[in-house]
């Protein structure tokens, strides 16, 4: 099975023995399951007379780790690859939402890409997590300063997203009665021109979020609570002190499985929920971070290999199997 991953530029640089990014396991897994596997990232994507074709690089297995021949860069047809694994990392600015588009030229009968990259265009990580608003911490999704000091002295303390960020960029907390609240609200929706998401702060943030992770319909029972580094209030520093292992309640499992079913259905199968004290913070669909070197060590188990199986058992089902 031949399949191509996009992958973001910085992860390019440094693609060997990086064993905390998610693609390498799984790229790892396909391999070693003699899948024939390609690399490329969003710049290398193009369009030739209507026809999708990337420039792309082989990865190979050896001595248990992944690497990428720098001299076997060619040209190939997108739907020559059984599978796209459309795994780059946000922010979700033009170049990205121009790379998806790419993919509205590719035969969906020849080529399965996952996560599905109409889905994820259309799915804003932070604006469409109001999908769940049962789940979530009290918000609003506003550009009016009006609005937020409104929600400030309603709630007291509260948190400021930038809609298109990623690994906690651009996010602040504002409390009742700070003297800096104009000028951050100000700079938050550039003057009122851009709009965030405004989220009640939540006290057990301190503790830090939990990931929840999701395969197709399945809650996975693994996951992981990332703290907050010393100097910050959210987690932003990807090492071994910051991520510890974490259980899910049945009652959260119960309430996240419709969750996963309602994605999955839309054509988003891999996602991660950030969860504060049982409330969704953010659903992340572009390239979400399974944290399999952390769980595997804390659970004793291979996450990949349960990953690899349903990424091959999709194939089949949803490729192979009308062939």
């Amino acid at each position: 099975m031949n399949v191509l991953f996009v992958i973001d530029r910085l992860e390019l640089k440094y693609f060997e023995f990086n064993n905390l990014v998610t693609n390498f396991w799984i790229i790892k897994g396909l391999l070693s399951r003699g899948c024939n596997v390609s690399i490329t990232t969003i710049d290398m994507l193009k369009l030739k007379s209507s026809i999708a074709y990337t420039s792309c690089y082989k990865s190979y297995l050896e001595n248990g780790n992944i690497f990428f021949d720098k001299d076997s860069l060619s040209e190939e047809k997108i739907e020559n690859f059984h599978l796209v694994m459309f795994r780059a990392d946000p922010p979700v600015d033009m170049d990205y939402i121009n790379a998806t588009y790419i993919f509205d030229f590719v035969d969906r009968s020849k080529t399965l890409v996952m996560n599905d990259t109409t889905a994820i265009r259309n799915f804003n990580e932070k604006l469409h997590s109001v999908l769940f608003n049962d789940l979530m911490p009290e918000n609003i999704v506003t550009s009016s300063k009006r609005d937020i000091i409104e929600f400030l002295q309603q709630n007291e303390e509260i948190i400021l997203k930038p809609l298109n960020q990623c690994f906690g960029g651009g996010v602040m907390y504002l409390k009742k009665g700070d003297k800096n609240t104009a000028v951050i609200i100000n700079s938050m929706t550039n003057n009122g021109k851009q709009m965030i998401m405004v989220q009640k702060y939540l006290s057990k943030a301190i503790l830090g979020d939990k990931r929840v992770l999701f395969l197709g319909d399945e809650v996975l029972d693994y996951c992981v609570q990332k703290t907050p580094s010393n100097d910050d209030f959210k987690f932003c520093e990807h090492n071994d002190n910051n991520i510890h292992k974490a259980l899910l309640s049945i009652e959260d499992k119960e309430n996240f499985g419709p969750i996963a079913s309602k994605l999955n259905s839309m054509g988003i199968s891999m996602a991660g929920l950030d969860v504060i004290d049982s409330k969704i913070i953010e659903v992340n669909v572009t390239s979400p971070c399974y944290f399999i070197k952390e769980i595997n060590n804390d659970f004793d188990c291979h996450l990949e290999d349960k990953i690899t199986d349903f990424i091959l058992e999709n194939v089949e089902s949803k490729l192979f199997s009308k062939i």
